[in-house]
Formats: C-alpha cells, structure tokens, sequence
C-alpha cells in the first residue's frame, strides 16, 4: 500500500484534508510516516480519513469496537482518545433497508474471513466496508484509500475469497453487492450507494 490518504470527492481544500488526514494518522500510530505493522497501517488510514472531517461516526463501529481497535493497534495517546465517551460513535442509519443492507454485508464478509487475521480486526473492517458502501463514490474513495490497489490488498489480506470471486474485474462495490445478493438469494444491483457514484452509468448501464 503506499502511503498517502487522498482527498475524498467534495472537499474544497483538498491538501489541507490530506494534510490532517496525515497528521491523524501519524497520530494514531504513534511512528510518522510508519506503524507498527501493516494492519496499525490500514486501521490508522480507515479511522483517519474520516476522524479528519468530523465524521468519525460514518465508520459504523460502536465505542466498544472502535476502542478495541485503538488498543490492538494504535498509540496509548490515541486509544485514550478514541474511548473518550464524547465521541461521535457509530452513527445510526435511519433508512431501514440500508440498516438491513449494512448487517448482511457485514456478517456476509464475516462469513469471509481470513483463518489466519485477527477476529476481532476482521469484523470491524466488515463493518467499515459495509457503511462504506452506502456512501456514493468508488469504494477506495469512500474508505479514504489511495486508490482501487489498496482496496484490493486490503481485501486479499482480510477476506481473500471476495478477491477471488471477481473474475471480470468489476469494481469493488458493485462485486461486494452482487456477492451478498447471490448469498442470500437476492437479485444483484447496486449498493446503496452506487446511484450517487461518477461511474453508475459504466457499472449498470441502462437496459443491461
């Protein structure tokens, strides 16, 4: 993964989004520009892209979930900070189909898992991943990544099996939501989100 947090679609001052953004997550792993492994690496790029606008809550972990995270992999300074109880946790979803979208998506990459990651880890990055994907943006965009790349390793890494369903190279969230459907015995379409996206004509052209 390289290591840079792009701005994410709609921030007017985009360097001083990637400048804070950066700032968090050398923050949140306590060694600039590094972490103590990969995974510190991921979680402190996922947290800090959107600890930068505020919208902490958007990550969809719960105070206890997101404190646990702190702990696995983050400075004792962050982890104190990420437990304050004034923090704006997991935010709630007010449209109940996306709420139900968001616990199958979440339980289905669950299901996923890679034996040999972190439980713990793996579920909150399966949340992350599920409330992502009702934001209207290409994934990598919506999570805070640099690019489709890092969405793929970050996949290959936690939930490997997702990778190796996509054969025609489609892109994340549309392949994340045509999963689940198949899954569960749904119809495939679009995530949530996906209507709102640049590329929603590319991925669902019409009479397709």
């Amino acid at each position: 993964m390289t290591n840079v947090i792009r701005n994410l679609p709609g921030d007017a001052a985009a360097p001083d989004f990637e400048r804070r953004a950066q700032q968090c997550r050398d923050r949140l792993t306590g060694v600039p520009g590094g972490a103590r492994s990969g995974d510190a690496w991921l979680f402190a790029r996922l947290v800090a892209a959107r600890e930068a606008r505020g919208e902490l809550g958007l990550l969809g972990l719960s105070a206890q979930a997101l404190g646990g995270l702190a702990q696995r992999h983050f400075a004792a300074e962050a982890v104190t900070a990420l437990s304050s109880p004034n923090l704006p946790h997991q935010a709630p979803i007010v449209d109940v189909t996306h709420a139900a979208f968001v616990a199958s998506m979440r339980d289905f990459l669950i299901g996923l898992a890679a034996p040999e990651v972190d439980a713990a880890d793996a579920q909150c990055l399966a949340a992350i991943l599920a409330h992502a994907c009702l934001r209207p943006d290409h994934l990598w965009r919506d999570l805070g990544l640099a690019g489709r790349d890092d969405v793929t390793q970050m996949l290959t890494r936690f939930f490997p099996e997702v990778v190796a369903r996509n054969r025609d190279g489609l892109r994340w969230k549309k392949l994340l939501a045509r999963e689940l459907a198949r899954a569960t015995g749904g119809v495939p379409g679009p995530a949530p989100g996906c209507p709102g996206c640049e590329d929603f004509g590319f991925c669902f052209p019409q009479g397709h």
